[in-house]
């Protein structure tokens, strides 16, 4: 998954708003801005740059992440395309 966002998003940059551990998870709220050069979550942005939220939950085992539950604000992305 994180290689594809890769090759999608050349450009992303984040910050890391809030983030909550409780062993062996982790969760944060990201605020993103970048600008995909490819359909993104299903929607045609090729190029402008979006700004969006995510919410992410990691769980760990020996130090490593083992699962990964994401919820990504599609409603403001589309809201930017005028979708």
């Amino acid at each position: 998954m994180l290689e594809r966002n890769v090759q999608d998003i050349s450009d992303p940059r984040f910050e890391t708003d809030l983030v909550v551990v409780q062993p062996p998870q982790i969760g944060s709220h990201l605020k993103f801005d970048c600008r995909p050069t490819r359909p993104f979550l299903d929607l045609p942005i090729n190029g402008r740059r979006v700004i969006f939220s995510e919410n992410v939950f990691y769980r760990f085992d020996r130090s490593r992440i083992v699962q990964v539950w994401s919820v990504v604000d599609k409603a403001a992305i589309e809201a930017q395309l005028g979708a």
